[in-house]
């Protein structure tokens, strides 16, 4: 907890442009930062930023999501968790690639689902422990359904969004509060260059501001354009007969 009586707020994937975004938000409103990263010491004009904008202490970690025993040795360290967790850890690869690769297919998986499924369910046990805190873990609506297009990608989200669901219902009633996040397409480093419909694309500052909103206002599941609940809910629909004669 900090002076001013903020929790500090951890984010899992803090060089990604929506990690940056959701310090940038937190740190508006008086939250300490921790930004962990792989390669953490690209981050130390952010973090000068952030501070200097924000007057709030911000500090950065190095972290490797895949390398599991390093990743429990993270959260085991320090003397209390943070108050609020956010893991915005992912890669969207390329489906072609992801569907004849091994390889790169496993990478997809692990870091979509294995990694921010354990990294939370690390931090939610000593959140149990405590009686208090807040899990936030971006998903996808590409989880929604599998889909043609992306399904390597989506069903690592589905299993992602499927743990935090379970991870909620088993942690209701114990004070900690865990919220899923769906934000469809988010104009970033990681979608520079698609063809995407520009009125579904959302920009991280909308992203950072519908988590800082779910967390303040204690949301479970947060669509960041809600237009993607109603899209998502028609294609889960389709009977399976007419789904699979689409191309989506």
């Amino acid at each position: 907890m900090s002076e001013t009586g903020k929790q500090r707020v951890l984010i899992l994937g803090g060089r990604s442009d929506i990690g940056l975004a959701i310090a940038r938000r937190f740190a508006a409103d008086g939250h300490p930062i921790t930004l962990a990263a792989r390669n953490a010491q690209t981050l130390e004009d952010d973090k000068a930023d952030i501070a200097l904008r924000n007057a709030v202490e911000v500090s950065v970690e190095e972290l490797d999501v895949l390398d599991t025993e390093a990743m429990a040795a993270f959260v085991a360290k320090g003397a209390a968790p943070p108050g609020i967790v956010v893991s915005v850890i992912g890669v969207m690869g390329d489906q072609h690639e992801n569907q004849r690769v091994a390889e790169q297919a496993a990478l997809v998986m692990r870091t979509n689902y294995e990694a921010p499924a354990l990294a939370l369910g690390l931090y939610a046990e000593l959140m149990e422990a405590a009686g208090e805190g807040v899990l936030v873990g971006v998903s996808s609506v590409a989880g929604d359904r599998g889909r043609g297009s992306n399904y390597v990608y989506g069903s690592a989200k589905a299993g992602f969004t499927a743990y935090l669901s379970g991870l909620r219902n088993r942690l209701s009633g114990k004070g900690v509060h865990v919220v899923t996040v769906k934000p469809g397409f988010v104009a970033t480093r990681m979608t520079d260059g698609m063809d995407l419909p520009q009125r579904l694309v959302a920009q991280p500052e909308e992203v950072a501001e519908a988590i800082w909103h779910a967390v303040e206002k204690r949301r479970d599941v947060v669509y960041v354009k809600p237009v993607w609940r109603w899209i998502m809910g028609i294609i889960g629909m389709l009977p399976e007969r007419v789904f699979k004669k689409t191309s989506l």
